[in-house]
């Protein structure tokens, strides 16, 4: 299946985020490897689901180690992402991992 390579067993880590809750990605601008997106940075989502634990891709991209941790789908609402021009009924779902992400 799809992405099993890189998804690891469960340690035993609590997520720390559950499908409903408020979160805003950070805004880091490192000079290496990111799956967090610009134009996602700084602003505010929702998570939809838990993928799992997986390997840190930011973190083994720089040959640190697979930093596992767990995986979320949050939903961006078009507004947030693009502004007032943006169709209210229009999102964007980003997988990103623990240390992409804050409370809101």
């Amino acid at each position: 299946t799809k992405g099993r390579g890189f998804r690891l067993p469960d340690d035993g880590a609590p997520p720390r985020f559950k499908p409903g809750d408020r979160v805003v990605a950070r805004n880091i601008h490192p000079t290496g490897h990111t799956r967090l997106p610009r134009y996602a940075r700084g602003k505010r989502g929702v998570i939809d689901r838990d993928h799992g634990v997986f390997i840190f891709a930011d973190a083994n991209a720089q040959g640190l180690g697979p930093k596992p941790q767990h995986l979320y789908s949050v939903r961006f609402p078009a507004r947030e992402l693009w502004g007032a021009g943006a169709s209210p009924r229009d999102a964007v779902y980003v997988d990103l991992w623990d240390d992409h992400l804050d409370p809101a």
